[in-house]
Parts: C-alpha cells; sequence; structure tokens
C-alpha cells in the first residue's frame, strides 16, 4: 500500500504536523490562514516544524494573501524571499500558484518561484481548480517542471470532480502527480482512490478541541462575530491513520 499510495495532511500549526507523522502521513503541507484557503505559515512556525518533523516531509505553501490568485508584482517578490526562507530552513517542498486575470496560469510569475525553489519539490495548488482550461493548464504545469498539481477536480469536492480526476490522471502519464485533494475523508477516499487511478491525496483529518480559556468575553470578538472562537481546530493522528487504513 505504502508503495502505490501517498498520504498528504493539511497542516494548519506544529501540533497538527506532530499528528499528521503519528498517524503516519508521507507529508504535511503546512498552512496558515485555513480559512482563508491556506496563507504562508510564520518563520517560527515553518522552523518549528522542521525540527519535529523526523520522518514525514514537509512542504510550505507560498501564498501571502487569501482572495484570488492574481498578484501584484511586489506580492511576486515577497513569495521568492518565502521560498529562499524556506530553503535556508531545509523545507522538503512549497505549494504556489499564480494565475492571469483572465483564468491562465501566469507562466512568468510561476516560473519565477518554481527556479527560486530549485532543489525542493513543487506542488501547484487548487488555483488549479479556478483555471479556464485544466487540460492546458496541466500540459504547462508539465512544461515548467512543477512536480504535481493539488485539484479537486474543479469541484467543491474531490468527490464531484472524480470525472476530471480520472481524466487528468490519465493525461499526466506520469509526467506530473494528480494529488486530489478538498473534502477527503475516511469515508470517501478509497472510492475517490478506485474511481480515477489517482495515487496521492490531500486531506486535513482535523477534529474540534475547546479553548482551555476559563473566562473569554461574550462582547468582544477577535474575528467575524458570528466565528466560534472558543473552538480550536487540529489534525487528528486517529483519523489521519484511519483514513490511510482505508487504502489497505
Amino acid at each position: 500500500m505504502k508503495e502505490k499510495y501517498r498520504f498528504e495532511v493539511c497542516a494548519n500549526g506544529v501540533e497538527s504536523c506532530l499528528a499528521a507523522q503519528e498517524g503516519g502521513a508521507d507529508r504535511v503541507e503546512l498552512c496558515a490562514g485555513i480559512p482563508e484557503g491556506g496563507t504562508t505559515p510564520s518563520y517560527g512556525e515553518i522552523k518549528v516544524a522542521r525540527r519535529v518533523l523526523t520522518t514525514t516531509r514537509l512542504h510550505v505553501i507560498i501564498r501571502p494573501r487569501g482572495g484570488d490568485f492574481l498578484y501584484t508584482p511586489l506580492e511576486v517578490e515577497r513569495m521568492v524571499e518565502d521560498i529562499k526562507m524556506c530553503k535556508a530552513l531545509g523545507v522538503d517542498g512549497v505549494v504556489i500558484g499564480c494565475l492571469c486575470a483572465d483564468g491562465t496560469l501566469d507562466m512568468e510569475a510561476n516560473r519565477l518561484l518554481v527556479e527560486a525553489a530549485q532543489g525542493m519539490s513543487v506542488t501547484f495548488h487548487r488555483a488549479f481548480d479556478r483555471c479556464n482550461d485544466p487540460r492546458r493548464a496541466l500540459a504547462q504545469l508539465i512544461e515548467l517542471g512543477v512536480d504535481r498539481v493539488l485539484t479537486s477536480g474543479q469541484q467543491p469536492t474531490a468527490l464531484e470532480g472524480v470525472p476530471l480526476l480520472k481524466e487528468l490522471n490519465a493525461l499526466a502519464a506520469d509526467r506530473i502527480i494528480i494529488l486530489a485533494g478538498c473534502g477527503v475523508t475516511e469515508t470517501n477516499i478509497k472510492h475517490i482512490a478506485d474511481a480515477t487511478g489517482v495515487g496521492e491525496f490531500h486531506f486535513s483529518a482535523r477534529v474540534p478541541v475547546k479553548s482551555r480559556m476559563e473566562y473569554m468575553s461574550p462582547d468582544v470578538y477577535m474575528g467575524a462575530k458570528d466565528a466560534d472562537e472558543g473552538t480550536l481546530m487540529y489534525t487528528s493522528a486517529e483519523r489521519v491513520r484511519n483514513t490511510i487504513a482505508q487504502l489497505q
């Protein structure tokens, strides 16, 4: 099973990285800003994650903000510097993705990031799912030398995107890895694998954990008014193990 499939956990911090490693994940994608779809974590987060991950590979998302994937020259410059920082810290791979306003790949920006990441693994993230032509985009990513593309088959979840995931996996023809992600769980990973032929999976396996605060003012919010700030979400080692076990 380990030779056929690879498992990546979307980790929102060092604690989730440790749970992913305990559960048997092959690698983590370390992200901050999960409610925004993932943003670049801090230097300290990356450095400590690198120290504690001894058997699980560390990939880091390079995304300066939430929202769209159309970046200014200054944002691209910051992403290049973040990639250099990751390389200096011994990170195994980075996760990138830049688009043009018309929904095509920004080849110039992506090429700059790939060149900065030379020597590390490069994944193109779910900006791919907002491309206007996924087949052309896949060919361009192969041309750029990107190692894998994280995609839900341009649908809200990978389960819904099974038809395109299957087609993309066939088109990839071992030239690039299709990494199926978004909504992958213990209950559907086997179906997605069987229906698409995809061999790599991305999931979070998070569970809610109540805050240890004994007092929290009900009238003061740090973010959105309706957000549950008394509940934290962490990856569960048990859920990681259970999800992987479905493909054994």
